[in-house]
């Protein structure tokens, strides 16, 4: 395990675990976490990680961008510089990631926190977990991709309630509007989310990342970009020894052993 001072990672089987670490402070976001973070996500790219599993520490999964620990003693003037520098190319960097991302919440997962724990491709939440996009009770607006991540997940309809309203979804309302993808017991939750980093771990690598990358391209492009798309990620993907391992496995009716490549 390795401790960055923000968080902490760790790799085994095949599992990059990410741990935000500052449980006393909810784990807030400052402009050093997000750096240790793109460097842990390229770590996990370049050890071979074929998951990444990302969690917090403590009562909290990610509390939003802490407004009061800044070393200037206040927020800059200009806060778009911040987006475009900091959290933008991270947020960037999850979604082209060839592998793919499970998000373990618990507690609150707000402001800049509930977009990050969307980011993941599954997000499994605690009973005790809720998501708030509360920036318009003091004047900003939804950031670090929380506009697209709900309205594409929830709906207008829903993203407008949250974002307007700014009031906690708690777990289950947002298992129910399809923002996530699980909710279980407090206690089960890195169990759960664990397992499932683990199967995604074990699958057909090279394809998954495809996959992931092709949904979201297919969330704003047309059909024909989608469909000329999919023709060259199919051409990739069947040449791989994952595919040759996938058709014996189906042949000879035996689970399939892929190695992600």
């Amino acid at each position: 395990m390795t401790d960055y001072g923000t968080i902490r990672y760790a790799l085994a089987d095949a599992v990059a675990t990410i741990t935000l670490a500052r449980p006393e402070r909810l784990n807030a976001i400052v402009p050093a976490m997000l750096d240790e973070l793109r460097q842990a996500l390229a770590r996990a790219v370049d050890e071979g990680a074929r998951a990444v599993l990302i969690a917090g520490e403590g009562r909290a999964f990610c509390s939003g961008a802490d407004l009061i620990a800044r070393s200037d003693g206040g927020l800059p003037d200009d806060l778009g510089a911040v987006l475009e520098t900091q959290y933008n190319p991270l947020a960037l960097q999850l979604a082209d990631l060839p592998i793919p991302v499970v998000t373990a919440v618990q507690g609150a997962a707000a402001g800049a926190g509930c977009s990050l724990a969307l980011h993941g491709d599954f997000v499994v939440a605690a009973e005790s977990a809720y998501f708030l996009l509360a920036f318009v009770n003091i004047g900003l607006v939804p950031d670090f991709g929380a506009t697209w991540l709900v309205a594409k997940g929830a709906g207008r309809a829903k993203a407008l309630e949250m974002m307007l309203l700014g009031e906690r979804v708690p777990a289950a309302r947002a298992l129910e509007w399809g923002l996530i993808y699980r909710v279980v017991a407090d206690e089960m939750l890195l169990a759960e989310a664990e397992a499932l980093a683990k199967r995604l771990a074990a699958g057909p690598t090279r394809a998954m990342g495809m996959i992931r990358r092709a949904v979201g391209r297919a969330l704003v492009t047309t059909l024909p970009e989608v469909l000329a798309q999919e023709a060259v990620d199919q051409r990739a993907a069947g040449r791989t020894a994952d595919f040759a391992e996938g058709v014996m496995a189906f042949v000879g009716k035996r689970d399939a052993r892929f190695v992600g490549k």
